[in-house]
């Protein structure tokens, strides 16, 4: 399937929301790290993180809720739209649909110099609901959003929440990124539940690929000289994949499933598809390996004298590139919080925030959740997303990320006036 943007779809209804389950209150947390003083950033830091907690129960509620009604890739109608009234109810403006995609939503409030994005994704995945926690995404990116509310313009900030559809599969944000979703945006950051801690998140670049050939049916002993079998060319297809993976970088990837080859034994057949994910690195490797593999699956229409159709159906994901000067905040601030040390790690899994971190200085945190118990897309990763710890990173998660977009707008603003005041100086000592 060629990518597009989702049908203009239902309204949403309102089901019921889950009760939150009562657990352990929280520990209260260091104080907040930077300035000091009676008016100082650390001062308006205290106030965000007071704010966020008192409204818990909102945001878990909201955490809960969207867990409880799982929606795949561009039919989050119910998810958008409750993130979008908590918003509302909050001061923000906001534009739903957004950006031409159906699912999409756009929140802004706050007129300061330094415009910060906080971004939000809550697609499902197929037969597993919630497997990946994007649940905890949306809820802790609409917590930092409402902790900031009231001082957005104290703090010298714009914020903006970007509601972005389809992580799982559809490359969203990168459709937002082509749209201009985040033109005018200084920063953008979100966090993501993990079974391990990290600060710095990579992840490869990922590619897909849709594969079709198409052959000419024949008896397979009546008159097998007559036919071009699609399935033997793509069977030629895996072979030279098999054969190449022994010359690719350890980093690299190919992979993929057979969607049809054929209906009958006594039927030659002429047709069959395929779908596979290519994954490197960095995104100037993808497209070498995107080249090396396309022309394996041509290799096998040139064995066979079938024709074939390779197509995109998404997008691209490229890697995650973390701003350093985010990270080192945002490092600050999950210490601040209590937050288990982060490790190192190389890159893992995908994600199309790594576009965004392509065009904007960027952060994706991790936090754990599983101590290491369970992965995301598995069935108990579902089950954790409810749990203790998952509360507890949606409203650190929230806190961080809030205070990180302080600090950032305090750095820039120190910035600022130290810049105009080397520039007064030399145009004093050029009189």
């Amino acid at each position: 399937m060629i990518w597009s943007t989702a049908p203009q779809g239902r309204a949403p209804d309102t089901p019921e929301t889950p009760p939150v389950p009562q657990t352990e209150p929280l520990p209260q947390s260091a104080e907040p790290t930077g300035p000091t003083g009676p008016t100082g950033p650390s001062a308006a830091k205290r106030a965000v993180r007071e704010h966020v907690l008192a409204l818990r129960t909102e945001l878990l509620a909201l955490s809960h809720r969207i867990h409880a009604h799982p929606e795949t890739a561009f039919e989050e109608h119910l998810a958008a739209a409750w993130c979008s009234e908590l918003l509302r109810a909050h001061g923000y403006s906001v534009t739903a649909p957004a950006h031409g995609l159906a699912t999409a939503f756009d929140a802004r409030l706050g007129s300061g110099p330094v415009t910060v994005a906080l971004v939000c994704e809550y697609d499902a995945l197929p037969g597993l609901g919630h497997a990946c926690g994007h649940n905890l995404i949306a809820a802790a990116g609409i917590g930092a959003a409402l902790g900031l509310a009231p001082y957005a313009d104290e703090l010298g900030l714009t914020v903006r929440v970007i509601g972005a559809p389809a992580e799982e599969r559809g490359a969203g944000k990168a459709l937002l990124l082509e749209a201009g979703a985040f033109d005018g945006v200084d920063a953008a950051m979100m966090v993501h539940p993990c079974p391990v801690e990290v600060a710095d998140f990579r992840s490869f670049a990922l590619g897909t690929l849709s594969v079709r050939y198409t052959g000419r049916a024949a008896h397979p002993s009546l008159d097998p000289h007559r036919g071009r079998n699609a399935a033997d060319a793509l069977t030629v297809a895996q072979v030279a994949i098999g054969l190449l993976r022994q010359h690719l970088p350890p980093q690299w990837r190919v992979h993929g499933i057979t969607t049809a080859a054929g209906t009958a034994p006594n039927l030659i057949p002429d047709s069959a598809s395929a779908e596979y994910e290519i994954r490197a690195s960095a995104a100037e490797d993808l497209a070498e390996l995107r080249s090396r593999v396309e022309d394996c699956f041509r290799a096998g229409a040139l064995a066979t004298g079938c024709e074939v159709e390779l197509t995109r159906p998404e997008p691209d994901y490229l890697d995650m590139r973390s701003d350093p000067r985010l990270l080192t905040l945002w490092r600050a601030n999950a210490a601040a919080l209590g937050r288990p040390e982060p490790v190192e790690s190389g890159p893992f899994a995908c994600t199309d925030m790594g576009n965004v971190s392509h065009a904007v200085p960027s952060i994706h945190p991790v936090l754990d959740i599983t101590g290491g118990a369970c992965a995301p897309h598995e069935a108990a990763f579902a089950e954790a997303a409810l749990g203790a710890d998952a509360e507890r990173a949606v409203l650190d998660g929230a806190v961080a990320m809030a205070w990180t977009a302080a600090d950032l707008a305090a750095d820039l603003a120190a910035e600022s006036a130290e810049s105009a005041e080397s520039a007064e100086s030399a145009a004093a000592t050029n009189e």
